[in-house]
């Protein structure tokens, strides 16, 4: 199952193409309020500067779709328009082309090729790979924790089916990065909230914690809270977001955690908690659950959790 969205996600900021704008007499590359996106695609210079990484990532892919239109996007620029995660800038724009036989990368450009039948969908003359095979691919090529994320995300938003994914994977003659692929794909949780509890999920397992219990609800003093992750037997509740979702100024939902929280202490829970970077870092998530009593029931997978933040594809 793939869902159907009306259309991929816009550019974040306006694109002009060098060729339609020297007709109407101006001239981009001489104009310091403008920023080169690629070769003959730019925009506003103070639009780019405003932009997060991730959204000049899109603003890139949305560049080469303006010159390309025969362009099958693919991996993370497929990502970037289903609306999934992407960690850093990536370095590459990424290609699906079914006339090759071999992958090649030009530029900033990588141009990929699979001994598999691909369909791939089109939205507003924009071509991408379809979501199941851009969940697959990044599966195989990201760093697992991050693969992780993206499946996670992708099943949140209804775009994959996690039972159909696994059986059309393990049907693929390419073995490159087949263990890391099944790895992600066999954890795929839909109930995983935000990145940074997708991310939370692997260090937890690569600590050697046991598994934790998604979104469990408790009922306490009258009311009914929930948990990102919990551990019943041991009456220990991570929060994978620490304070971040209460950033914008919301001093009342600030107070109402703060009484969530104590009312769920004098119930005997223990609450551990930890931000994306301490998701990222893994030592800091490892302390906090430590620190509220969850025991170490495995061994520890120490080198992917040397390598959880670190992924090469992107800066």
């Amino acid at each position: 199952m793939d869902a159907d969205p009306a259309a991929f996600r816009p550019a974040p900021a306006t694109l002009i193409v060098a060729a339609d704008a020297a007709r109407a007499g101006h001239y981009p590359a001489d104009d310091p309020a403008l920023h080169r996106v690629r070769r003959g695609v730019y925009t506003p210079r103070t639009a780019w500067e405003d932009l997060a990484e991730w959204d000049r990532y899109l603003l890139r892919v949305h560049a080469l779709a303006l010159t390309r239109g025969d362009a099958v996007f693919s991996h993370e620029s497929a990502a970037a328009l289903w609306g999934l995660p992407l960690f850093g800038h990536p370095l590459r724009i990424h290609l699906f082309d079914s006339r090759r036989t071999r992958s090649l990368t030009y530029g900033d450009v990588t141009a990929h090729t699979s001994e598999e039948a691909r369909s791939h969908v089109v939205r507003d003359g924009i071509r991408s790979s379809t979501a199941s095979d851009t969940v697959i691919d990044l599966a195989r090529t990201l760093p697992p924790a991050m693969g992780l994320s993206v499946a996670d995300a992708a099943a949140r938003a209804g775009l994959v089916d996690p039972a159909a994914l696994l059986p059309r994977a393990e049907s693929q003659r390419n073995r490159w990065g087949r263990h890391r692929m099944m790895w992600v794909l066999s954890r795929i949780d839909a109930r995983s909230e935000s990145v940074t509890e997708s991310l939370s999920r692997a260090v937890i397992e690569w600590c050697g914690f046991p598994p934790p219990d998604l979104q469990t609800e408790h009922r306490v003093e009258g009311r009914l809270y929930r948990s990102d992750l919990c551990w019943p037997e041991h009456r220990v509740i991570g929060e994978a977001d620490g304070w971040a979702k209460y950033a914008a100024g919301a001093v009342e939902a600030v107070r109402e955690e703060k009484r969530r929280e104590d009312a769920l202490r004098r119930a005997g829970w223990r609450i551990a908690r930890w931000d994306y970077a301490g998701a990222l870092q893994a030592a800091p998530l490892r302390a906090a659950l430590l620190a509220a009593g969850l025991p170490l029931t495995g061994r520890a997978d120490t080198a992917n959790l040397a390598a959880v933040g670190r992924n090469p594809r992107s800066t």
